[in-house]
């Protein structure tokens, strides 16, 4: 058995969710060998929904085939009832819907389910952090769709942009996080976190994710 490792101080707790048993069982025992605290689980979107709201800031590892409500459905309601909880997809899906689906609703990454248990760790780090990952693996598909003409309306102009906040913008977009945004441009890590805080509320959107999708789709990039 490998050895369970110390949880780090920035580790965010997660909940599971995901309808078959063995397989949110086996996510769970991984996740706890490598010192990520589990604080829920639910078979069910409206569980999930619960306990996230219960348990406060956290990261929900969600499935999106479940019986009831789905889980594209669960992370647009976790936004309002749940604000801090933060959604890292976990699926088998690797169609365009799905994904853009899924971002649009609000979570923060995306990573497939034969994905390796180092990527998904990422994932929730990278979700906790304010961040997203997405699997390797759908990236190119993701970036093929928005470029696609009348998936994504473009909502803000160029000028609606400081030219500072265009170039933190561009380097978003190109999956860079704070730090090396903050390495490229020569600022400090809190100023770029502002810009990026800025950026997000005039493009109406919740995370950054979302943030590169517009840019991409509008040309603001």
């Amino acid at each position: 058995m490998r050895p369970r490792e110390p949880s780090r101080r920035d580790d965010p707790k997660v909940v599971v969710v995901d309808d078959h048993e063995l397989f949110r069982q086996g996510v769970i025992g991984l996740l706890e060998e490598r010192g990520i605290e589990v604080v829920g689980e639910a078979g069910l979107a409206a569980d999930a929904i619960r306990i996230a709201r219960e348990v406060g800031p956290c990261v929900v590892l969600m499935d999106l085939r479940l019986p009831g409500m789905s889980g594209v459905e669960a992370t647009q309601r976790l936004a309002a009832v749940a604000p801090l909880a933060r959604v890292l997809v976990l699926t088998v899906f690797v169609d365009d819907q799905h994904i853009i689906d899924a971002l649009l609703a609000g979570a923060c990454g995306y990573v497939l389910k034969d994905a390796p248990i180092e990527q998904i760790v990422e994932g929730i780090r990278a979700a906790a952090r304010g961040e997203a990952l997405i699997s390797p693996r759908i990236a190119s598909r993701l970036v093929r769709r928005v470029r696609e003409p009348g998936q994504i309306e473009q909502t803000v102009t160029v000028e609606a942009l400081t030219p500072r906040e265009l170039e933190v913008l561009a380097l978003l977009a190109q999956g860079l996080d704070n730090s090396e945004i903050a390495r490229a441009l020569y600022l400090s890590q809190h100023t770029v976190k502002n810009h990026v805080s800025t950026i997000l509320s005039k493009l109406q959107v919740e995370n950054r994710i979302q943030a590169a999708v517009r840019a991409v789709r509008g040309g603001l990039v």
